[in-house]
């Protein structure tokens, strides 16, 4: 199969993000969510735990949704066609970068598909090769909730991306920490702090090279991470979250949406979580961040 093409030019993206953000806002096309936040610390992590102080207009937006789901017969795709208004820039020719619409943090991204692919559908060498264009000019997380249960909101697959650092306290993100106890069996690792499965690997720099380069090394670390958690030949669930950065990836199975109305996505296991109001922060505070991530993810076990 021929190569794609990557369209975004060296030195762009950066600038292009500031400039659609600013215009935007200033349309009304972005629609950013209030917070208040505070730290919640547990077994040496410091969660960064955002509370919405009002959800009013993007819960609106989602009955609105709903109605058109139902008018189409169907279901109603936010990204087919995308809102133009919230463009950012032709990545590839199979990806297109765009902001996220119902944003809590600054410069939030979205990677679509240009056709439809299912949110539960395994990454590709296309999806990575459009990571890497984009992070290669723009240093942030990289994520992907794989399906409902792992936090999806939307079928049509996407990667989303956040500027790094997550959090103004000096690391680049709260379980950074944690990763340098990382415990490596060949090429892949345990994080001993972490008290659900998951499988955790380095990326040796890859973002230095070529998108697509780049993409066929971390294409094949994806699958060892499916392999050394059981998913990859999981047909019948196949719930994940993937974290990527410049230097590692992270791969958590989940085995449930939400914790005590609690939701929680790829985010929650870098460290920083959401909820809706203070009943569910008290509820945080009282089990805990690390075991509310235990509790939504899959019982720990030795990787074989």
């Amino acid at each position: 199969m021929a190569q794609g093409k990557i369209l975004l030019k060296a030195g762009t993206f950066w600038t292009k993000i500031k400039e659609q953000t600013e215009h935007a806002r200033q349309c009304g096309a972005l629609v950013s969510i209030p917070t208040e936040s505070e730290f919640v610390e547990q077994q040496g992590v410091c969660f960064l735990v955002r509370i919405a102080s009002n959800l009013v207009r993007k819960d609106e937006a989602k009955r609105d949704q709903q109605k058109q789901s139902a008018a189409c017969k169907g279901d109603f795709n936010p990204f087919l066609p995308y809102e133009q208004d919230l463009f950012v820039a032709d990545i590839s020719d199979t990806h297109v970068c765009i902001l996220n619409k119902y944003n809590v943090a600054d410069y939030h991204l979205l990677l679509i598909t240009r056709a439809f692919e299912e949110q539960e559908s395994l990454l590709t060498l296309e999806d990575f090769a459009a990571m890497w264009a984009c992070i290669a000019q723009f240093d942030g997380l990289t994520f992907y909730n794989s399906g409902k249960i792992a936090g999806a909101s939307q079928r049509h697959k996407h990667l989303q991306l956040v500027p790094l650092p997550l959090t103004p306290t000096g690391v680049q993100l709260p379980i950074e920490p944690l990763l340098k106890s990382a415990q490596f069996h060949n090429s892949i690792a345990t994080i001993p702090e972490f008290p659900f499965l998951h499988a955790f690997t380095t990326l040796d720099s890859l973002w230095k090279e070529s998108p697509f380069s780049a993409a066929a090394a971390t294409l094949e670390c994806y699958h060892s991470l499916l392999r050394a958690v059981g998913l990859e030949d999981n047909q019948q669930s196949r719930a994940y979250n993937l974290l990527v950065t410049r230097e590692w990836m992270l791969l958590v199975p989940r085995s449930q949406e939400c914790f005590e109305s609690i939701p929680v996505n790829s985010l929650g296991f870098a460290g920083t979580m959401f909820v809706r109001n203070e009943q569910q922060m008290q509820i945080l505070k009282q089990y805990g961040p690390m075991s509310v991530l235990k509790n939504v993810a899959v019982p720990n076990c030795e990787i074989q």
